[in-house]
């Protein structure tokens, strides 16, 4: 996979048709490429656009196109890089690369333009995946996580833990170095306090690793309850489409069904389930098993009620299921007469509540609100880095666990040694997050996701 001098090109702009699609190269020969492909003698200057022609033949026009030099460093890759821009059909967009590969560029390869980036010391991993994640991104929140990272946000509290790290690390080798001469670079007590400073700034990233990881990939939500309650009616206005079936007649949902809609900038796959309740029907008892299963895997159970009734035994056991699970209770049809008198809003005191009308909407915003707070996601301060990447988040458990090993090893005064080994395998783990020291192995898993073109 690492090739990272030889020329490479692709289309940068998404498969299908566009007003406009752009052709990127990359590599020392990439000016000279760009050269063969168009069909006249032009100078280009660096990050100036310039108008040309992209040519069939010696008589043939394909398309005019406009050129842009980035000169290195100073470029996406910090090599070379030259991108056209034409119309957006695949018939020119295709036609450029092919003659780009006839005149020695190599088609590039998924994510190979961020990896040469990456090796060149214009982004570090986290900041390459977060290109990966920004490009990926369905909702702003998404979007504005992923961008946070590729600021480098998250890299800089990765770096201010390692400094501290490296600090101790110094000083305890410099002892061991120097031991005939009586110097003490470091005390105790000051690993002790280093190591307490380190930890603590882990444990705040790590703390806001769920809701990082949860805005990255989403949740899954879960709305169950006994028969015509309903669901599917809350389901269809959650999701604003009528997805679900709605009929009068009990027993209508008999399997599952999801939608995947932005709640308040979080992602979030709602599932709609079987009625909750005894039954003889083969079909429809499937269904029910399945909710439950469902139930089980749920990031959040939202548990619907009839607000115009008295609870009945299928709610009671619901409840009695889910109790121990993370949930949120919506009181539906609160819009009926005889809804403000029920015994179910007597019966459910003490417990998070949210009155809601599938029909009317009365209530509809603050049930998202609230399925956003009980999942512990949503909007933070711009400067917080929220940790979202499952790799991320098992190499800095690693590096806490080496670190309070450490911090162990430190407060019962053993030999600066084993503190050392503990403390260079923090770093370890700290530098493969950022790519410091990466296998290539890690990289191929990393880039591989990524599309062609970025």
């Amino acid at each position: 996979m690492f090739a990272p001098d030889d020329t490479i090109v692709a289309i940068a702009t998404a498969a299908g048709r566009a007003a406009i699609g752009i052709v990127r190269i990359s590599g020392p020969e990439s000016l000279r490429v760009a050269a063969s492909v168009l069909d006249q003698s032009i100078s280009l200057q660096p990050r100036r656009a310039t108008i040309a022609r992209i040519g069939v033949g010696a008589r043939s026009t394909l398309d005019e196109v406009v050129v842009t030099w980035f000169a290195a460093p100073a470029s996406y890759t910090g090599q070379d890089v030259v991108e056209i821009s034409s119309h957006g059909t695949p018939v020119v967009l295709e036609a450029i690369v092919r003659r780009a590969i006839d005149a020695g560029a190599r088609l590039a390869r998924p994510g190979e333009f961020t990896l040469r980036a990456f090796l060149n010391g214009k982004r570090d991993l986290i900041q390459a995946e977060a290109v990966g994640d920004l490009i990926a991104a369905a909702t702003p929140l998404q979007a504005r996580t992923a961008f946070d990272q590729l600021e480098g946000t998250l890299s800089e509290r990765i770096a201010s833990v390692d400094a501290l790290v490296f600090d101790l690390l110094v000083r305890l080798e410099a002892s061991i170095d120097f031991p005939d001469e009586g110097y003490h670079f470091v005390k105790a007590g000051e690993v002790v306090a280093g190591l307490d400073a380190a930890l603590q700034r882990v444990d705040v990233l790590l703390c806001d690793s769920g809701r990082g990881r949860m805005i990255r990939e989403g949740a899954t939500v879960v709305i169950a309850g006994r028969t015509n309650v309903g669901k599917s009616s809350l389901f269809n206005a959650l999701a604003g489409t009528e997805r679900a079936i709605v009929t009068p007649v009990a027993g209508t949902t008999r399997d599952l069904v999801t939608e995947r809609v932005d709640i308040n900038g979080v992602e979030i796959t709602l599932v709609d389930t079987a009625g909750s309740r005894e039954t003889e029907d083969v079909v429809e008892r499937e269904g029910v098993i399945r909710g439950g299963r469902a139930r089980q895997s749920a990031d959040l159970v939202l548990v619907v009620v009839d607000a115009s009734a008295p609870l009945m035994a299928e709610d009671e056991r619901l409840l009695q299921d889910t109790s121990t699970v993370r949930r949120l209770i919506a009181t539906n049809k609160c819009d009926l007469a005889r809804a403000a008198s029920s015994a179910s809003a007597v019966a459910l005191a003490g417990e998070q509540v949210c009155r809601v009308s599938a029909v009317t909407s009365e209530g509809l915003e603050a049930l998202r609100q609230s399925i956003v707070s009980a999942l512990g996601v949503g909007e933070s301060p711009r400067d917080t880095a929220a940790i979202s990447n499952v790799r991320h988040i098992d190499l800095l458990r690693r590096a806490r666990a080496h670190l309070s090993e450490a911090r162990t090893a430190a407060s019962m005064t053993t030999p600066e040694e084993f503190i050392l080994t503990d403390l260079q395998a923090a770093r370890a783990c700290l530098d493969e997050m950022v790519g410091t020291r990466t296998s290539e192995d890690v990289l191929e898993q990393v880039f591989s996701r990524f599309c062609i073109g970025k």
